[in-house]
């Protein structure tokens, strides 16, 4: 009897236990459900006053420290959302546990670091649903005061045919250099000069080109003017350019020479009240040479940089009905954010945009590591700084197989004097690196030029490299091919 007993009380407290779990999971899973819908209008209402503000003139420093506040809780909602909806992937072995390529701790499998660090996927939804709902209710006044705020005019087909043809993200930076360009300076003396400074590749030139194609910008000035350091100190000799109104663009490679910097300045004093400067460079001590306060450009945030990213790779597809290919995108876009710029994340996303393919978007994930293990074994140094150097960098592992070598000679910056074109290096057959990737026939024989990007923005910048026949023993200060644009 006193088993029978033991045996009922048992199975009445193993069921009781059964349907507390099951109340718990099923509560949880409710909750969760809320908690993304939740979120999702949150985001609509936080992406409505964004996209509201790129179109309007913001001359108030507060409101855009609020907006660059609500951009970055945005962000970072958007990553949250998406990594929530792949993480039931974690727990299902798929191809990518097949995809391994090299022992190294620096190089793994997407499968194995997802394992490793689960709490990258399993995200706080709650932490950042709060986060962004604070953010959002304390952007009432800010709603207020854009209504004030006079609209840009923009052509229609740059807002809703082409998002790829729009700049992406820096929305503070943008209205702070539209303030800067359209506010009236104080009569008489030399024109305000504002430095733009960042890394290599981050959106310097775009920025500015994003601002000088602005309908009240163009109409402000007589005419825009785009210099680079060698010819700064021969503006001098054509007088006729600085006449009227004039926005000068200068854009420096490296420091600046003293005497140069102040010929210029004496130039610049006899110019229009109403004339700018802006210098765009990379070089942090050009800070010293504006008269205002400069604008600097980092690289994006990762959850920013990682919706850029999947918005270029996924294109009009949807990342929520491919979690497998957003999980992969989210690892392309942790490694591109840290130690590439935006012209691989555009290279490597316009191609997987063409092929949705799981095994494809691995594929390119192992080639991309294994090009970076191969340019360590051989340089000891990462490719993005090869490139900074102009150095030969082994594309090898990223294009074609390990047996055909191939080895590309970065192109200079545009708007150096080191950058050298020859008649006989513009002829040389011209490749893009995409259609390498897809089809490695396509390689000319002998010398030729690879095509890494061409930028669909102003100012429509192309990456051409140098690839010679015999790379492997190429000299590294060997002349290479480039475009710049042409300075007066």
């Amino acid at each position: 009897m006193e088993l029978a007993i033991s045996a009922v009380t048992g199975e009445l407290v193993s069921r009781f236990v059964s349907f507390l779990i099951n109340k718990y999971h099923s509560g949880r899973t409710y909750s969760e459900e809320k908690q993304v819908e939740r979120l999702q209008q949150v985001l609509l209402r936080a992406r409505i006053v964004v996209e509201e503000a790129d179109g309007r003139y913001i001359p108030n420093s507060g409101m855009l420290e609020q907006l660059n506040m609500l951009a970055e809780a945005m962000y970072k909602g958007y990553w949250a959302l998406g990594a929530f909806r792949y993480r039931s992937l974690q727990e299902t072995p798929t191809e990518e546990e097949q995809i391994s390529y090299s022992s190294s701790k620096r190089f793994h499998t997407v499968h194995g670091s997802a394992r490793k660090n689960k709490a990258t996927y399993l995200v706080d939804l709650q932490g950042v649903l709060e986060s962004l709902e604070y953010v959002v209710s304390s952007m009432t006044e800010f709603v207020v005061l854009l209504g004030g705020c006079d609209r840009m005019l923009r052509r229609p087909y740059d807002a809703y045919l082409y998002n790829d043809n729009i700049m992406f993200g820096r929305h503070a930076e943008k209205q702070k250099l539209l303030n800067f360009v359209l506010q009236h300076g104080p009569h008489g003396g030399a024109p305000a000069v504002l430095p733009v400074i960042g890394g290599p590749a981050v959106g310097k030139r775009t920025l500015v080109a994003h601002i000088c194609k602005d309908e009240r910008v163009s109409s402000q000035f007589s005419s825009i003017l785009h210099l680079n350091g060698d010819s700064v100190c021969g503006i001098a000799d054509h007088g006729s350019l600085l006449s009227g109104k004039v926005l000068v663009v200068v854009e420096l490679v490296s420091d600046v020479d003293k005497e140069d910097w102040t010929k210029f300045c004496s130039t610049l004093a006899s110019m229009h009240s109403g004339s700018k400067v802006i210098i765009v460079s990379r070089c942090k001590n050009s800070e010293k040479l504006g008269t205002v306060k400069p604008i600097f450009l980092n690289t994006l945030p990762y959850e920013e940089f990682s919706y850029l990213f999947k918005t270029l790779a996924f294109g009009s597809a949807d990342p929520a009905q491919y979690p497998q290919l957003a999980r992969i995108a989210d690892e392309l876009a942790r490694e591109l954010q840290s130690d590439w710029s935006l012209v691989a994340a555009n290279l490597l996303a316009d191609m997987m945009r063409k092929n949705l393919n799981l095994h494809f978007w691995l594929c390119t994930l192992s080639r991309m590591r294994r090009f970076v293990e191969r340019n360590f074994s051989l340089f000891g140094e990462h490719p993005q700084l090869l490139i900074l150097r102009r150095h030969q960098v082994d594309v090898s592992d990223f294009i074609l197989h390990s047996a055909s070598p191939l080895r590309i000679v970065p192109s200079c910056a545009a708007g150096s004097s080191r950058t050298e074109v020859t008649e006989e290096r513009a002829l040389l057959p011209k490749v893009r690196v995409g259609d390498l990737l897809v089809d490695p026939g396509l390689r000319p024989q002998g010398d030729f030029n690879v095509v890494t990007w061409e930028s669909r923005l102003p100012p429509y910048t192309s990456f051409v490299h140098f690839v010679p026949n015999g790379a492997p023993g190429l000299p590294e200060d060997t002349p290479l091919s480039g475009r710049k644009r042409k300075s007066i």
